[in-house]
C-alpha cells in the first residue's frame, strides 16, 4: 500500500486553480451526481402527495413528509456500507463508480410509469448507489493533499461550489419539467445527468487521479471474506425474510419503519464512535480526535435537522403558504430549492479565499461550527414573523423564504466543506473512509430524527414549530463555542 506522501506526489498538484488537477475530476463528476439527486428532490414531495389527476400518488402530506425525511435519512446511513466497502475491499474510486450505476438505475425506475411499489424501488437504488459514492469521491479529495497543506479548506470549498453548482441548475430544469409537464420525464433528466458523470469520471480518473483512491487502506484477508460474506449473505435473508411477514401481517406500517430508522440514526452513530475507539488501530492521538470529534458530529446533526427541512417543510411551505406570484410571473415552488446552492455559489469563494487569507489566524474548527449553528437558528426564527405579523391565513412574501435560505446557507459555509476537512484530518487511519461516512451519518441522524419532528408541523403552530428549532440550535451553538478550547486540545495539533 502506498504512502500518503506517494499518494499526494503521483496527484499532479497545480492546475485547477492552483489546486490539485484531480480536484477537477471530481469538481465536475459531483457536479453531475448532485444535479441528478437534487433534480430529483426538487420534485419527489409535490410526486407524491399531488393528487393521481395531477400526475402524483396522492399520499397523505404528513405521510409524504416522513417518507422525505426517512429517505434522506437512509441516503446518508448507507454511507457506512460504502465506507466499509472502500476500506476492506475495493478502494474509493471503483467503489464511486459502483455507487454511480446504482443512483443512475435508481433514476431510470423513478422515470417510467408506476406507483408506490417503483418508487420503493427506485429509492433502494439510490440509497444504495449514494452509500456507495458520496462518502468516498470526498475521502479522495482529502488524499490529494498533505496533511499539513493549507490548501486544503480552500480545496473542500472549490468541491463543495461544485457540488452546489450541479444543485443550482438541477431543480430551475428538473422542477420545470416535472411539475410543469410530466413528473417522470423529470426523473428521466436525472437519470440523464448521473450517466454523465460516470463518463466524466471514468474519462479523467486516470490522468488526474493518479494514486488517490486506488487503494484499500485496511484490506479483508482473503480467508476471512467467505466467513464475512457468509455472514452478510445470512443477515440479508433474515432480515427479507422478518421483513416479509411484518408487512404480509400489517406489523410493519410506514410509521412502524420510520420510527425504526429514528432509532438507528442514534444507535448507529454510538456504535461507530465506540468501535473506533476502542480499536486496537487507533493509537492514543487519534483516540483523543475520536473524542474531539463527538462535540462537532452532535453539532453538525443539530445544524443538519434544520437545513435538511428545506426539501421538506419549506417546501410544503413554498407550495401552499407562499404567494407565488411575482408581477405577471408566475414561479415554480422547486425553484426555491435552488437557493441554497445558489447562495453557495456566490459565496463559498469569500469563504475559501478568507480561509487562505487568514491562515493560522481563522478562528479553530469547533468554533466555526457554533457560528454555523447560530445562522441555522436564526434562519427559523425569522420564518416566526410573517406568522405572526399576518396570521396563517394569507398568502406570504416569497422574500422570507428566500431569507431564511440565505440564513442557513451562511451557516452551512461556516460549518460544512469545514467539517468534511477536519473529517479527514481527525480520521484514524485504520477508520479513513468509514469515518467520512460517519461525517455523512450527521445528516442521516438529522433526518432520522425529522422524520418524527416533520410530524408537528401544520400552518397553526408555525411559531412554536420554527421558534422551539431556532432557540435549540443557538443554545448548542453557545455551548458548542464555550467549549471550543477543551475540544482544541483534544484534536492533537489538528485546527
Amino acid at each position: 500500500m502506498a504512502t500518503r506522501e506517494e499518494i499526494v506526489q503521483s496527484v499532479p498538484q497545480k492546475g485547477f486553480f492552483g489546486h490539485p488537477k484531480g480536484l477537477l475530476s471530481l469538481f465536475f463528476t459531483e457536479f453531475w451526481e448532485r444535479f441528478s439527486y437534487y433534480g430529483m428532490r426538487a420534485i419527489l414531495l409535490y410526486y407524491m402527495y399531488y393528487e393521481l389527476n395531477q400526475g402524483g400518488l396522492g399520499l397523505e402530506q404528513s405521510t409524504a413528509n416522513s417518507i422525505m425525511a426517512v429517505y434522506g435519512s437512509l441516503v446518508y446511513m448507507s454511507g457506512i456500507i460504502g465506507g466499509w466497502i472502500a476500506d476492506r475491499l475495493l478502494g474509493t474510486t471503483k467503489t464511486v463508480f459502483y455507487g454511480g450505476i446504482a443512483i443512475m438505475l435508481g433514476h431510470v425506475a423513478l422515470s417510467l410509469p408506476g406507483g408506490i411499489n417503483t418508487l420503493f424501488i427506485s429509492m433502494a437504488f439510490i440509497i444504495i448507489g449514494t452509500g456507495l459514492l458520496k462518502p468516498n469521491i470526498s475521502s479522495i479529495v482529502g488524499e490529494m493533499y498533505s496533511d499539513n497543506d493549507v490548501r486544503r479548506d480552500s480545496g473542500f470549498s472549490i468541491f463543495y461550489m461544485g457540488i452546489n453548482m450541479g444543485a443550482f441548475i438541477a431543480p430551475l430544469v428538473v422542477g420545470t419539467v416535472g411539475l410543469q409537464y410530466n413528473f417522470h420525464l423529470g426523473f428521466g433528466i436525472a437519470a440523464v445527468g448521473m450517466l454523465l458523470g460516470l463518463i466524466v469520471f471514468m474519462v479523467t480518473k486516470k490522468k488526474f487521479l493518479g494514486l488517490a483512491g486506488s487503494y484499500v487502506p485496511n484490506p479483508l484477508a482473503k480467508e476471512d471474506r467467505k466467513k464475512v460474506f457468509s455472514r452478510i449473505a445470512i443477515g440479508l435473508a433474515i432480515v427479507a425474510l422478518i421483513g416479509y411477514f411484518l408487512i404480509q401481517n400489517g406489523i410493519m406500517t410506514i410509521d412502524v419503519f420510520t420510527m425504526i430508522v429514528s432509532i438507528l440514526g442514534i444507535v448507529i452513530p454510538t456504535i461507530y464512535f465506540i468501535v473506533m475507539y476502542r480499536s486496537a488501530k487507533t493509537d492514543a492521538d487519534e483516540k483523543s480526535r475520536v473524542l474531539a470529534y463527538i462535540p462537532l458530529f452532535i453539532s453538525a446533526m443539530v445544524f443538519w435537522a434544520i437545513a435538511e427541512q428545506g426539501s421538506i417543510i419549506l417546501a410544503q411551505y413554498a407550495d401552499q403558504r407562499t404567494d407565488l406570484s411575482i408581477g405577471s410571473w408566475e414561479i415554480s415552488p422547486a425553484w426555491f430549492q435552488s437557493l441554497n446552492p445558489l447562495f453557495i455559489i456566490a459565496i463559498a469563494p469569500v469563504f475559501a479565499w478568507l480561509w487562505v487569507r487568514l491562515g493560522q489566524r481563522q478562528p479553530s474548527t469547533p468554533k466555526k461550527f457554533a457560528f454555523g449553528l447560530f445562522f441555522a437558528g436564526m434562519s427559523f426564527l425569522v420564518m416566526i414573523i410573517p406568522a405572526y405579523l399576518n396570521g396563517t391565513e394569507t398568502l406570504v412574501s416569497p422574500y422570507w423564504l428566500v431569507l431564511s435560505f440565505f440564513l442557513v446557507v451562511i451557516g452551512e459555509l461556516l460549518l460544512s466543506p469545514v467539517g468534511l476537512s477536519a473529517t479527514t484530518k481527525l480520521a484514524p487511519q485504520a477508520f479513513a473512509a468509514q469515518t467520512m461516512s460517519l461525517w455523512f451519518l450527521t445528516n442521516a441522524s438529522a433526518q432520522a430524527i425529522n422524520a418524527q419532528v416533520v410530524k408537528f408541523y401544520n400552518p397553526e403552530s408555525e411559531i412554536v414549530y420554527f421558534g422551539v428549532i431556532g432557540v435549540i440550535a443557538l443554545i448548542v451553538g453557545l455551548m458548542l463555542y464555550f467549549f471550543a478550547p477543551k475540544i482544541e486540545k483534544l484534536m492533537r495539533g489538528v485546527r
